[in-house]
């Protein structure tokens, strides 16, 4: 008994020992933070149900994180490094320079590693002489200085690279090809290997510089831990062209860039590669003949990134997109949303009801028209995008705070934010019209000309929808047209509206030689009866209980081109089918977003 009482005494002791020494340790091993620690994580990560109720800087052209960092940015530094080109060209230089400029933050001076945040762009020193954009080493102005202003001081690098050809970086411009993907490839490789790097990089941008974060994503990097596509294009066919219709900029997309990219000095020829040639008639040749055009498929197929990103990238994606853009419209996010989600990727969205722009930039707001986001302004702008973006890059770049919910907050036509858990919401329900039931004026669609004008049109006014209940359409809406051709061309684009208020809801467009959706023409015969499978723009709009739709039917639209058979090429339409796919939302899953008086983004 007594040495029972002698270990068990030990036993005491030894327990009481460990607890004294594990003490001080217990923050480190998983035990909730209390006290002061408590409060510092809750002001630098706050729920994003509360973030409406804090207070905010929106004194800004953009938006700011709620706690500033205790860094300070050091001296821009330059770098430039060879990049074999040798197999990704048929002509043009074997070997090419790749230029960026990097700020580091002062703790890197105490031997910190830290991640770095990239924008790859065409746009440094760019255009003629005498009106040439900022050079890499120069913070780029509203964007640029985002990054800079707000994560440099958390312990950020920033870098700002140029593409192939622009600024700096010699080799071929090649607008969107394989050689500019490997430049920005190896641009990742060199941003995460430095000394200071903690070997994670994350890319940001809008446009253009949103597309070079799928071309990126296309080669895989381990490095590469996140991108931040903003309206960035996933596939060059598919900016240009919608089921066939083409944008006016179709025809002229390569040689712009490629003319204002270049500096006219003894070095441009080394900028000119095979592509630019195909790029001059990509546009007008795809346009004029459609189906017989085999020999440009090359050349949009080296340019469709995402789905080769599908296969080959390994990070996150926080997917950002105008729903009224009509600049990169929403069909190349969606329903590539989805695709990824299904993939087993990590995806966040911020979709909101603005046009070309940024979540924050309030100042490109206030020009919405009215069907094109202009009764969302009031409810607009994030100013907790700076916010929502910094607890994404410190999961995803550092490896702090818990991880980000993986869901998208989505804006509705009247301004309202809600959270859901994908986009589309999977559990949408749809309603059928039958367009039999609608009363129909016109019986066919024609052009004036091959430069546009509508010589006829078709309006459909369908009933109320729901008597008794508003209905909230969210989604991809399909047009299923019965029609009847008159030539292997013609074009509809349907807009869709209020039928009692005449407010715009969305728009589809499609090339008859597209009827059966996506991006394969077919020869259409004279007199052939066939379905049109129209899909609509992403919607996210509400429709007042006993109001009915309206679909307006023209041969063009907004900024889309008239048929090039013009004349000679109407469509008769006889019917079909509006499918309208709409969801039930009991107010659970609204989002409160910070706004105040002085942000009505009209003002």
């Amino acid at each position: 008994m007594m040495a029972d009482s002698a270990a068990e005494s030990m036993r005491s002791a030894w327990l009481l020992t460990l607890l004294v020494l594990l003490g001080p340790l217990s923050g480190c091993l998983g035990a909730s933070p209390s006290g002061e620690a408590a409060e510092q994580e809750a002001a630098m990560y706050p729920d994003i149900s509360e973030r409406h109720a804090l207070e905010w800087n929106w004194t800004d052209s953009y938006s700011y994180v709620l706690e500033p960092g205790p860094y300070t940015a050091l001296d821009v530094q330059e770098a430039t490094f060879e990049v074999d080109t040798s197999g990704v060209w048929e002509t043009g230089p074997a070997t090419s320079n790749v230029h960026l400029s990097y700020w580091l933050p002062s703790n890197t001076e105490m031997g910190e590693q830290v991640p770095v945040i990239a924008v790859v762009s065409p746009y440094f020193s760019y255009g003629q002489p005498g009106s040439e954009s900022g050079a890499t080493n120069v913070v780029g102005a509203g964007r640029g200085e985002f990054i800079y202003d707000n994560y440099i001081p958390h312990g950020y690098a920033f870098a700002q690279v140029s593409v192939f050809g622009t600024e700096e970086s010699s080799g071929c411009f090649d607008y969107r090809g394989e050689g500019e993907g490997w430049g920005i490839h190896q641009a990742v490789e060199w941003l995460g290997k430095q000394n200071w790097s903690n070997g994670k990089v994350g890319l940001y941008g809008k446009s253009y510089e949103g597309a070079t974060q799928w071309e990126a994503a296309v080669h895989g990097s381990e490095h590469l831990a996140t991108i931040v596509p903003i309206s960035g294009t996933t596939g060059l066919h598919p900016l240009l062209y919608k089921n066939g219709s083409a944008e006016a900029r179709s025809q002229i997309m390569h040689m712009n860039y490629f003319g204002s990219t270049v500096d006219y000095n003894g070095d441009d020829l080394d900028n000119i590669c095979p592509d630019i040639i195909e790029g001059l008639f990509a546009g007008p040749v795809t346009y004029g003949m459609g189906e017989l055009d085999p020999y440009m498929a090359n050349y949009y197929e080296e340019r469709e990134h995402i789905s080769k990103a599908l296969t080959n990238y390994n990070g996150s994606i926080y997917w950002v997109q105008g729903m009224q853009d009509w600049n990169v419209d929403p069909h190349q996010v969606f329903p590539w949303y989805q695709i990824f989600v299904d993939a087993g990727f990590d995806v966040r969205g911020m979709l909101g009801q603005w046009e070309h722009n940024y979540p924050d930039q309030w100042s490109k707001h206030n020009a919405q028209d009215s069907g094109y986001g202009g009764e969302a302004i009031q409810n607009m702008t994030r100013w907790d995008w700076g916010q929502d973006l910094f607890e994404w890059f410190e999961y995803y770049l550092k490896g702090i705070g818990e991880k980000p919910d993986l869901h998208a907050q989505i804006q509705r036509n009247d301004g309202e934010w809600r959270i859901e858990p994908t986009w589309p919401p999977e559990d949408r329900q749809w309603n059928d019209i039958a367009l039999d039931g609608c009363t129909k004026n016109g019986n066919s669609v024609q052009g004036i000309s091959g430069s546009g004008g509508t010589l006829a049109s078709v309006v459909f006014e369908c009933p109320s929808v729901d008597e008794m209940r508003d209905t909230l359409i969210s989604g991809l809406a399909t047009l299923h047209l019965d029609v009847q051709a008159s030539f292997d061309g013609g074009q509809i684009f349907a807009e869709m509206q209020d039928a009692e208020t005449g407010l715009r809801l969305g728009h589809a467009t499609m090339d008859i030689r597209y009827h059966q959706g996506g991006s394969d023409p077919t020869t259409v015969l004279p007199g052939q009866s066939l379905t049109m499978l129209m899909e609509f723009q992403a919607i996210d709009a509400l429709l007042p209980a006993g109001h009915g739709i309206r679909l307006v039917l023209t041969e063009t639209g907004e900024d889309y081109l008239a048929p090039a058979c013009g004349i000679t090429c109407p469509i008769t339409v006889n019917g079909g089918t509006l499918s309208i796919p709409h969801l039930d939302r009991d107010g659970s899953n609204v989002l409160l977003t910070p706004q105040g008086a002085d942000a009505a983004n009209n003002q």
